[in-house]
Order: structure tokens, then sequence, then C-alpha cells
């Protein structure tokens, strides 16, 4: 057997009574994902194969290849972005989520919270040539 750490990351404290739920997420060819919104509990996942987009509150969005694993702290940090970036190809990957008791594991968040915390959305530098 051969053994191979992907991700090593001390997650917030999580809720006693909690629930883990596994999920293969498969993003079609230039799928844009799921609209802003947050996860009660972490999450993290594994890209099986192609690229994705990822972008949390307070952090630059990036590409996450296959092979790379990635984490996200849930609660009240808004999770804006999760897209396919091959226009040709379905991207796949894995997703651990603990859930805490009684509260739905994806909450939409809509158009006032994102207004009000815009000054927390890191953009990446226009680079479309002036």
């Amino acid at each position: 057997m051969t053994t191979t750490d992907l991700l090593d990351v001390v997650p917030p404290f999580i809720t006693q009574g909690s629930s883990a739920m596994v999920r293969l997420l498969e993003l079609p060819p230039g799928d844009p994902g799921i609209a802003p919104h947050r996860h009660s509990g972490p999450v993290f996942g594994y890209v099986l194969e192609g690229e994705i987009l990822f972008e949390l509150e307070g952090e630059a969005p990036g590409p996450i290849e296959a092979g790379q694993a990635f984490w996200e702290p849930g609660g009240e940090v808004i999770h804006y972005t999760i897209a396919n970036l091959l226009a040709d190809r379905t991207s796949r990957l894995v997703v651990v989520m603990l859930c805490a008791p009684g509260v739905e594991m994806i909450t939409m968040v809509g158009a006032e919270e994102l207004a009000a915390k815009e000054s927390r959305r890191i953009r990446p530098p226009d680079t479309s040539g002036d």
C-alpha cells in the first residue's frame, strides 16, 4: 500500500451531532456551477478529473486541478464559485461535507448579503489589456 497526504488542515469546531455526507459532483463542460451559497459545516474535496475554479469569501479565486485537494470552513463563509474551467470535458470531484444538526447543508446567499459582503470578495486583477 502507498499513501499520500493530500491535505492537512485543522477544521473549525465541529458541532456535536453533526453528520457526514460524501458526494460525487460532476460538472459538465463549461458549467458555471451553483450560485453563491454557504455550507453548514466544513467541506473537504478532491478533484478526480478536470479542472475547477474555486472561490471562497476572503480568498482569491483560483483553479484546482485533478489530483489536488481543497477545503472550506463552512458556517458564515460564502462559497462564491465552483465552476468547470474546461469547455470540452466534464470535471469530477468528491466532497466530504460535515453537516451541522438541523441545518441544511447548502444555503443560498441572497443579493442583499452579497452586496453587504462585497468588500470581502477578492477579485483577480484585470488582465484583458487596456
